[in-house]
């Protein structure tokens, strides 16, 4: 495997590298994904995403063999259980080297559990999120977030969409902009697998074709990546913390203004739906004979 293809792609600013690795035969180590993430001596992305069969994967074991699995890692080296704005990408990149029809939804297999992706209009996908859990405190928050730039400590709603994400209520736009996020957030309680974080101003709404809509902007710090300049699960952990805090009659539809664009979120129950673009952007191949045994992530 002296060489290796590759395609480069985004969702609103969320970079990855993309493996097609049907039957698994790519020996993707920590080492390689730090290269390749690496935006200095490799690549350079948020993640790498490989698009390997269930059977071919440890991880896809008991899924029926043909499945796509969306194999994520993050820049760092670890693997994460998915990712909402990677899931599009992956849509586009099985759509066009793949063949795979989504008009209908494509169901996937990751980490975090099955995900269906199904292809909008004008180069945008959806992604359905599946089952989310927040934390079960009356009063919203359960949690407490310190960070560079922001004092005091502020609470925080614990939020599950597949992967763990912590949403923090700031009162202005004066105070999200002044957060340093090269810095990963501190959490209490610890979370034991670590947590993205995700920090939040209300911008008011507006009704459009008949639907209430909410909109807020977003940044966040993932865990393993750092900060991005979007996160599609911290996305909707954003839309379903600040509908609890709204309360009843608070809008199920969700616009979040990230860095890196706009995505929308829509909460069915306790389920969301993700949805917005996802660019290809460049198609390669890197030279991967002597990747060093350690590499810093950036």
């Amino acid at each position: 495997m002296a060489r290796l293809r590759f395609t480069k792609g985004h969702g609103t600013e969320n970079d990855f590298v993309l493996l097609l690795d049907e039957r698994g035969e790519i020996d993707l180590t920590p080492a390689l994904v730090r290269y390749l993430c690496d935006r200095r001596a490799g690549i350079g992305a948020d993640g790498v995403i490989r698009a390997v069969r269930s059977g071919s994967l440890p991880a896809g074991a008991g899924l029926d063999a043909r499945t796509w699995f969306m194999d994520y890692w993050n820049a760092d080296g670890s693997t994460s259980e998915m990712c909402g704005n990677g899931a599009r990408v992956f849509a586009a990149f099985l759509e066009r080297e793949a063949g795979a029809d989504l008009t209908g939804g494509l169901t996937i297999a990751t980490r975090g559990g099955t995900r269906t992706l199904t292809a909008l209009e004008d180069g945008r996908y959806a992604v359905g999120m599946g089952e989310f859990r927040t934390g079960d405190d009356p009063g919203g928050f359960d949690a407490e977030v310190e960070a560079e730039g922001l004092n005091p400590p502020r609470p925080a709603l614990s939020v599950d969409v597949g992967n763990p994400h912590h949403v923090v209520a700031l009162a202005s736009m004066d105070e999200l902009e002044s957060l340093d996020l090269t810095k990963a957030p501190r959490v209490t309680p610890v979370p034991p697998a670590g947590s993205n974080v995700e920090f939040v101003v209300t911008r008011g709404g507006e009704v459009r074709d008949g639907i209430e809509r909410g909109r807020v902007r977003m940044r966040v710090h993932e865990r393993g990546s750092g900060e991005t300049r979007s996160c599609g699960t911290g996305a909707c952990a954003v839309a379903i913390a600040v509908k609890t805090w709204a309360g009843d009659g608070s809008p199920d539809v969700w616009d979040i203004e990230v860095p890196g664009g706009v995505v929308t979120v829509r909460i069915h129950g306790n389920r969301t739906v993700l949805e917005g673009p996802a660019t290809l952007v460049a198609d390669g191949e890197v030279d991967v004979s002597a990747v060093p045994a350690t590499v810093a992530a950036g």
